[in-house]
């Protein structure tokens, strides 16, 4: 199967049992923090609607938890799905209105996180194009997105859309302790 048989969804109903699957077979949509997918799971269970209104806040209401626990302002943001029939994965956009810097505890505009038994078939690659297509729309001049050094795939990723490394950097210390990271810069 190729990407041509992906789109991007919003999270809704009809796509929330895929989603709950993906997570039950242990898949995390957070790279950094393995613990969201039993928190999730808590989520839908309890409120399923909240839930799924949770993942796009074009406003950025409240804050949230970084991995080690600090509590920070939360940003515009919103998610989408990856679906090609079955749930494949989520990519999330996530901005400062009227700019592209972004605070320092947030390491790019832009993450994403596909199933390992949807890997390998350019479904991130095309949800990134897709996604660059948002961002534009939000009056953003480029986006930054960043990976681990080991992350080839990723970096591959990032590359087919036109991403231009930046800088290799020590992620602040919230993520942990001298972790490196990669920062790429795709203009729009």
């Amino acid at each position: 199967m190729t990407s041509g048989s992906m789109r991007l969804v919003w999270p809704g109903r009809e796509y929330l049992a895929g989603y709950v699957a993906a997570l039950e077979r242990g898949w995390s949509p957070d790279n950094l923090r393995p613990e969201v997918t039993q928190e999730e799971l808590d989520r839908i269970a309890i409120n399923p609607d909240a839930f799924l209104a949770s993942l796009v806040d074009r406003i950025g209401v409240g804050e949230i938890a970084l991995p080690d626990g600090t509590v920070v302002p939360r940003l515009p943001s919103y998610s989408r799905w990856m679906w090609d029939g079955d749930f494949c994965g989520r990519i999330h956009f996530r901005w400062t209105p009227g700019s592209e810097v972004l605070p320092p505890y947030c390491l790019g505009h832009i993450g994403y996180a596909v199933v390992p038994w949807k890997q390998r078939r350019g479904y991130a690659t095309a949800a990134l194009r897709e996604m660059l297509a948002d961002a534009r729309a939000e009056g953003l001049r480029y986006v930054e997105v960043t990976t681990d050094p080991p992350n080839v795939a990723s970096q591959r990723v990032i590359e087919a859309n036109g991403g231009v490394l930046c800088e290799r950097f020590i992620k602040p210390s919230a993520f942990g302790k001298n972790l490196s990271g990669l920062r790429y810069r795709i203009a729009l």
